[in-house]
């Protein structure tokens, strides 16, 4: 492998870092030089990545393997060091300015965290008490916005997609952005730029300043997939599934694109929630997307829902095919009808209380072997139980497919075996083989695809 640019440079915090108080700065000493120091590492890593056509954090850490970041304390705050960084982050030796701020949003979210859960109100024991911590999370990281209107629109599909889809993607961001929209997703390449890059178009053609793109990730997917350059607010959540409540949080509705794994794991939590009882009258619009060449991706999804979870879970989103302007207009009156909703109740338009979600979706899943083999993937369990679980399975197969600790595993043990109902099993294994056939699983122009899985009927 050639031997990659690299910088070294000096860098100051902009932002919420610029002021520290005593303690704060003793937190920050110890990201620097303890257990949470690797973890800062790999997240900076990826942030000065951003723009790479690369989605394993196995060969983005092995590619600069000597590459190190030091925390150095000054009057009141802090300075960056970093060693041996790429060189693409940086424009004449000044780093670029988006960049900067990732890269202090990142060590801000993880000196957070850890000074939560090193708290006395946190209590990860109960569902009321990890929402209030990804709530918490939430407002330090100032995304939560008193007053505006609901108008957080969250796209989610795949980074590994067609140029077709993606220039698709676009589309539905301008006609969003036209409709003074803002758009959160998860920050990386794929369709989780495209509709950014559409909104900021149309946000400049209808002067609007204050455009919001949001980037909700965590350490084991930023790793693999960076930030894209247009993200000006980042969000690191410690895992995934307080990744995933912090979307349906903040948003008010959600737009589903062409994807994978990831995004079949993303559609399954959501249908989940949605289907369990407490959350039947609330308002939530959900529509799947894409170009006329991705209608068979979406039926196949469509139909693959209907086979596990049933009819009663088809009816809680619409599908659009081949027409932004529609899907945007869509949106907006189901975005009318959230803040009506949320009026009645003087529910907050900031964050979702209101919504149900059971303990089950929140509790970390460890994708180990034998967690995956112990799945309950039968139609004898509700129907939105066997929705968690089968996120769980979708979560296992990203965590195999890009996630530094995943990949080591199968490269230990072998692929995962999952079992279950052939019912289920099936109609899971055609899928699943649809997304490889459709190069869904990796970005284009890699190796091809090693299935990290088995499935086992």
């Amino acid at each position: 492998m050639t031997r990659p640019n690299v910088i070294n440079a000096s860098v100051s915090p902009k932002g919420s870092l610029e002021t520290l108080s005593q303690r704060e700065v003793q937190q920050l000493g110890k990201v620097g030089s303890g257990g949470l120091h690797q973890l800062f590492r790999q997240c900076a890593l990826a942030i000065l990545n951003t723009g790479a056509r690369v989605d394993n954090a196995k060969t983005i850490l092995e590619a600069y393997a000597d590459f190190e970041v030091q925390i150095h304390q000054q009057d009141r705050g802090v300075r960056l060091e970093l060693i041996n960084a790429p060189a693409d982050a940086f424009v004449d030796g000044e780093m670029i300015a988006s960049t900067r701020e990732m890269l202090f949003s990142a060590l801000r979210d993880i000196v957070y965290t850890e000074s939560e859960l090193g708290g006395q109100r946190v209590d990860l024991d109960s569902s009321g008490g990890i929402t209030d911590y990804v709530f918490h999370l939430l407002r330090n990281a100032r995304t939560l916005r008193p007053g505006l209107e609901p108008k957080m629109v969250v796209c989610w599909g795949g980074h590994s997609i067609s140029i077709e889809e993606y220039k698709y993607t676009k589309k539905v961001g301008h006609e969003l952005g036209l409709r003074n929209l803002d758009i959160c997703t998860g920050c990386g390449p794929g369709v989780m730029k495209g509709p950014m890059k559409g909104a900021t178009i149309a946000h400049a053609k209808q002067r609007i300043l204050e455009g919001r793109y949001l980037g909700i990730t965590e350490p084991g997917i930023i790793a693999a997939e960076a930030p894209n350059p247009i993200v000006n607010e980042l969000v690191i959540m410690p895992d995934i599934e307080k990744r995933l409540e912090a979307f349906v949080r903040v948003g008010h509705g959600i737009i589903i694109f062409p994807g994978g794994a990831g995004t079949a794991e993303e559609f399954l939590y959501l249908l989940g929630i949605l289907m369990h009882p407490d959350n039947r009258d609330l308002p939530f619009p959900v529509i799947l997307t894409g170009p006329r060449s991705a209608e068979a991706y979406l039926q196949q999804l469509h139909a693959f829902v209907g086979e596990t979870l049933g009819a009663q879970a088809q009816q809680h989103y619409r599908i659009i095919i081949d027409d932004p302007t529609e899907v945007a207009r869509c949106m907006a009156a189901g975005l009318k009808e959230v803040e009506r909703f949320r009026r009645e109740r003087n529910d907050a338009f900031h964050f979702n209380w209101l919504l149900h979600i059971e303990e089950s979706f929140q509790r970390p899943f460890d994708p180990t072997h034998a967690n995956m083999e112990a799945l309950q993937l039968t139609l004898d369990v509700p129907p939105h139980e066997l929705a968690a679980n089968l996120r769980r399975a979708f979560s296992g197969i990203v965590a195999g497919n890009v996630k530094d600790k995943g990949i080591r595993l199968i490269e230990q043990h072998g692929p995962y075996r999952i079992h279950g109902d052939p019912r289920i099993m099936q109609p899971l294994d055609a899928l699943l083989q649809a997304f490889v056939d459709q190069h869904r699983m990796k970005l284009p122009g890699g190796a091809d695809y090693e299935p990290c899985y088995r499935v086992v009927s």
